[in-house]
């Protein structure tokens, strides 16, 4: 063989190398790329997860939304189907059993949650074409299974659809007006009895049928970096339906928003995802630059980035979790959005009064652990995991916490007590005990008056206002919320 064609060869042989190197590489692109998933198949994955594992619906659903990078629009979705399938499954369920031979304990595991999502957006959601619901079914079914039970959930569907006018939630009746109301809203018994009792026929219902409404996105606007105003524009001029919430002073509501964290204000450190009750615990607190200021149960951090852009970064803010990984996300929050003065512990809250100086506080925040029912409305499977014996066995917890840190507060300083719940065991009677107990301490109806008048707008408080406020589920559209404003003697 000739130099040349030595040299020849030489360059088709590097060509050919060359070639395959560039399609290596193009299908390398194209593995790392693949095709999204549908919002429908990422929903199942999130509600299989909830189901078997035990998983939190809203950190799986955020874990999920940020992994799969959907559209806005599909990321919307998702939380529809996710949310609403798990909120209503009680009900779901009750017509599924009609349609179902072999009966719903037979089912796969994922079949049954894949036939509840489906029925869940034939029944509640009408904009979606009910023959799109059910191949969409019909097509997860074939991937996941086979042609028998992908056969299975078309007759399903197909048969829900023959009856779909008589599957009104209004329609059903039961032998108690606790077990009707229970089906109805897909809610467990025991605590539709127990809210019955608490708070009448009129007010549960209102509470049920708003627990199972689509819960919508709201914002907190870092006001050391922007107005609500400011971003409140920002937002609706990104194509989104935004407006000034009615009873958060730094609220924004936003409808349909999807992944909002994945916007650009999100980690410029202009605002925060908090919802527009758990606001109102910073506002209360009225912390001032240069107080010194404890979250004693701070995680995940929401009301301590609140409390430390309230106090302009000025001052001292010890935010205090039980977690040591939690410490870490706090700390992350206060460097996004620009907080120096925030300082991080970990430990039991409990023993705080042990680690720190006695009366060093100017104000102290105890947002304690407890049973979530002001929340269900996001962490929908709450209502199925709790029980009446949680109450108890959590309001035992909160006294303990009470009586630590109330130690830590100064002569005339402040201690405001809150929860995400509406349970009456570990609000109003836990603040009656504390008070019983502690002379030193008084209920302080020196709210922000701007608060106490967009409040009294909604129709939350009236004239009898005595220092803390339960917010229900339907108050505002928001979440049910607990807030009690203590103040403590100068003469102590």
């Amino acid at each position: 063989m000739s130099k040349r064609d030595d040299a020849g060869k030489q360059h088709t042989t590097k060509q050919h190398h060359k070639a395959k190197r560039t399609s290596t590489s193009t299908a390398g692109k194209t593995a790392q790329q693949p095709t999204p998933a549908s919002a429908r198949k990422v929903a199942l994955d999130v509600l299989i997860k909830v189901e078997e594992a035990g998983a939190y619906s809203n950190l799986q659903l955020n874990r999920t939304l940020q992994a799969e990078q959907l559209s806005r629009q599909d990321a919307a979705l998702v939380t529809e189907l996710v949310y609403g399938t798990i909120s209503r499954k009680l009900t779901i369920d009750h017509w599924l059993s009609q349609f179902v031979a072999k009966g719903l304990h037979k089912l796969q595991p994922w079949v049954h949650q894949l036939l509840r999502m489906s029925l869940y957006q034939l029944i509640w959601l009408d904009r979606i074409p009910a023959h799109a619901v059910v191949n969409e079914a019909v097509k997860l079914a074939k991937k996941r299974g086979h042609q028998g039970i992908s056969g299975m959930v078309n007759g399903v569907l197909r048969n829900v659809l023959r009856k779909q006018e008589e599957l009104i939630p209004e329609h059903i009746q039961l032998p108690t007006v606790a077990e009707t109301l229970s089906v109805r809203y897909s809610f467990p018994v025991w605590l539709v009895e127990r809210w019955l009792n608490e708070f009448g026929s009129e007010t549960t219902e209102e509470m049920l049928r708003s627990s199972n409404e689509s819960p919508h996105s709201s914002i907190r606007v870092n006001t050391m970096k922007a107005t609500p105003q400011e971003v409140l524009e920002e937002l609706q001029a990104a194509g989104l339906q935004a407006e000034l919430s009615p009873i958060a002073a730094a609220g924004i509501n936003v409808d349909r928003a999807g992944n909002l964290a994945a916007l650009p204000g999100f980690a410029e450190g202009k605002w925060s995802l908090q919802d527009e009750s758990s606001m109102l615990v910073a506002e209360v607190l009225q912390p001032k630059p240069g107080m010194r200021v404890l979250d004693a149960c701070a995680a995940p951090g929401g009301k301590s980035m609140h409390i430390g852009e309230l106090m302009k970064s000025e001052g001292e803010l010890l935010s205090n979790d039980l977690h040591e990984h939690k410490r870490k996300l706090i700390e992350e929050q206060a460097e996004r959005l620009g907080l120096t003065h925030v300082k991080t512990s970990s430990g039991d809250a409990v023993e705080l009064a042990a680690r720190l100086e006695k009366e060093s506080f100017d104000a102290v925040l105890l947002d304690a652990p407890c049973s979530g029912f002001g929340v269900i409305r996001r962490k929908p499977e709450i209502k199925w995991t709790k029980q009446s014996s949680d109450v108890t066995a959590i309001a035992r917890v909160q006294s303990e916490l009470l009586e630590s840190v109330s130690e830590l507060v100064k002569p005339g300083g402040v201690l405001v007590y809150s929860t995400c719940t509406i349970a009456k065991e570990e609000n109003e009677e836990q603040i009656a005990r504390f008070l019983a107990k502690h002379p030193a301490f008084s209920l302080d109806i020196q709210w922000p008056q701007s608060l106490l008048a967009a409040l009294e707008k909604q129709g939350i408080v009236g004239e009898r206002f005595e220092g803390q406020l339960q917010l229900l589920p339907h108050h505002a559209n928001s979440d049910g919320f607990f807030i009690a404003r203590l103040k403590k003697s100068e003469l102590v």
